[in-house]
C-alpha cells in the first residue's frame, strides 16, 4: 500500500500529525522529535499504537510495520494492550492478570462459602467476560491504569448506567483483592469512584433515578446525623436504615410496629405496589424508634408534625438534609445507596435486595419470604446495612465495608 508521503515530507514536516494512508500517520513535536504512530479501532474504540522513531524507522519500513499491525488487529490482537503486557513482563515479571486475579477471587468466594448461591458468581463471572476481559482481561494488575478502567466503561457509561456502576464496583473489589495479597504493589486503586469519575461523563438522570450518597460516605454522614435533634433527624435515620420510601415512613403509625417480633408492616394501600410489605427492623433501628416514641408526644404517627397532630411534613427530611449541608441529596436516592452497597458488598442473592426494597419478585418468591425462611434471610441484610452505616468513618470520611455470608 502507497502513500501520500515522501521522504522529503518526513524531513521537512511541520508540528502535527501528517496522514500517510492505512491508519499511518506522522506525528512531530520539534525539530528532534517525529515518530510514526497506527491508529485503530477496536470495539469501537479509537487507538493510537507507536511504530518507532522517524530517526530509527524509514517510511518504507514504517509502511510495512503498518502493514502488519493491520493484520495483528484484525484477528482481534489490542496493540496497546499488549504492549503494555510487555513492559509488565520486563518490569515485575510474568506477574497476575487481572483475568486471572478475578478468578482466584470469585473461586475465593466460593471456596470460602461467602457467596453460598452459585448465580451470584455466574453473575460476576458473565459481568467481568462481558465488560471487563476484553479491554483489561489479559493485563498485569501491576500496569492497569485508571485510564484502563475509564475505556473498560466509558462504552455502558450512559447507555448502560446501572450496569457500568456495578461493574465499577466489582473491579475495584479485585483490584483491593489484588493489592491485599500483594499481586498489586501500587497501592491506590484504578477503579475508585472518586478520582475516576472525573474523566467520565455526568451520567444522565433517567426516569425515577434520585440524587443519591455513595455508600462509603454512609457512615460519615450518619455520624453527622445522630448529632441533630429532632423529629425529622430521626424519621430520616429510620428511613435509611429501612431502605423504605418516604411516604411509607411519614405515615407509619404504632398500630404497624411489633417491637417484640422487630417487625414493621407496611399496609397495602400505602405501599407503591398495594401489597402489605413486612420489613425487618435491626437493632439500631428499634433503638431509633424508641428515641422517637420518647419524642412524639403520645402521637399516633412514628414521626409526628409536633403538635398538630399529623403526620410530617414530605419537606422535613430534605430540608434536615439542606441544614447538613447536603441539598443534592434526596430521601428516595439512598434507596439507590442501599441497593448499591447490597450488591456491590455482600453476598445476598439480589432478589433478598429487591425484597428490601419492595419491588417485585415473582409470586412464588414472594410466597418464599412470606413462609419465613427468605424473610429471615432480609432480616440478616437489614441488620449487616445497619451495622455498615453505624461503623465508625475512616479519617477520609468514608466506611470500608465487606462481603459477608449471604
Amino acid at each position: 500500500m502507497g502513500g501520500k508521503l515522501i521522504t522529503a515530507d518526513v524531513d521537512r514536516a511541520a508540528p502535527g500529525r501528517h496522514f500517510d494512508g492505512g491508519g499511518l500517520y506522522l506525528e512531530v513535536r520539534g525539530p528532534e522529535s517525529k515518530s510514526w504512530i497506527y491508529r485503530y479501532t477496536l470495539r469501537g474504540e479509537e487507538r493510537w499504537h507507536g511504530l518507532g522513531s522517524a530517526r530509527d524507522v524509514s517510511l518504507a519500513a514504517a509502511r510495512k510495520k503498518r502493514d502488519k499491525a493491520r493484520v495483528q488487529v484484525r484477528e482481534g490482537l489490542d496493540l496497546v494492550a499488549e504492549r503494555k503486557r510487555v513492559k509488565a513482563a520486563q518490569k515485575f515479571g510474568n506477574g497476575v492478570t487481572f483475568r486471572q486475579a478475578a478468578e482466584s477471587y470469585i473461586k475465593a468466594q466460593q471456596d470460602g462459602e461467602a457467596w453460598s448461591n452459585h448465580k451470584h458468581a455466574a453473575q460476576w463471572t458473565t459481568t467481568m467476560a462481558s465488560y471487563a476481559y476484553p479491554f483489561i482481561g489479559d493485563l498485569s494488575v501491576q500496569v492497569i491504569e485508571r485510564a484502563d478502567i475509564i475505556r473498560v466503561l466509558e462504552p455502558i457509561w450512559i447507555t448502560k448506567v446501572e450496569t457500568a456502576r456495578r461493574v465499577r464496583g466489582r473491579i475495584e473489589t479485585i483490584f483491593d483483592w489484588c493489592i491485599a495479597r500483594g499481586e498489586r504493589t501500587v497501592n491506590e486503586n484504578p477503579a475508585s469512584r472518586g478520582p475516576l469519575i472525573k474523566g467520565l461523563p455526568k451520567q444522565p438522570r433517567s426516569q425515577g433515578h434520585h440524587e443519591a450518597l455513595p455508600y462509603s460516605q454512609i457512615g460519615a454522614f450518619l455520624l453527622d446525623l445522630r448529632s441533630r435533634e429532632g423529629i425529622a433527624a430521626l424519621a430520616l435515620e429510620f428511613t435509611i436504615l429501612t431502605a423504605a420510601r418516604t411516604g411509607e415512613v411519614l405515615r407509619a403509625k404504632w398500630t404497624e410496629i411489633d417491637t417484640d417480633r422487630a417487625v414493621w408492616s407496611v399496609p397495602a394501600e400505602r405501599m407503591k405496589g398495594r401489597r402489605e410489605h413486612r420489613v425487618p427492623l435491626s437493632l439500631v433501628a428499634l433503638a431509633v424508634l424508641e428515641r422517637a416514641r420518647q419524642a412524639g408526644e403520645g402521637s399516633e404517627f412514628v414521626f409526628p408534625n409536633t403538635g398538630r397532630g399529623q403526620p410530617l411534613s414530605n419537606m422535613a427530611m430534605l430540608k434536615m438534609m439542606e441544614r447538613m449541608g447536603r441539598p443534592e441529596l434526596t430521601t428516595h436516592g439512598f434507596r439507590s445507596t442501599f441497593r448499591d452497597w447490597a450488591a456491590e458488598q455482600t453476598a445476598f442473592p439480589s432478589e433478598v435486595a429487591e425484597a428490601a426494597l419492595a419491588h417485585a419478585v415473582g409470586d412464588k418468591t414472594e410466597a418464599a419470604y412470606r413462609r419465613g425462611t427468605m424473610f429471615e434471610k432480609r432480616r440478616a441484610l437489614m441488620q449487616q446495612w445497619a451495622t455498615f452505616c453505624t461503623a465508625a468513618p475512616t479519617a477520609d470520611g468514608k466506611v470500608i465495608g465487606s462481603s459477608s455470608d449471604g
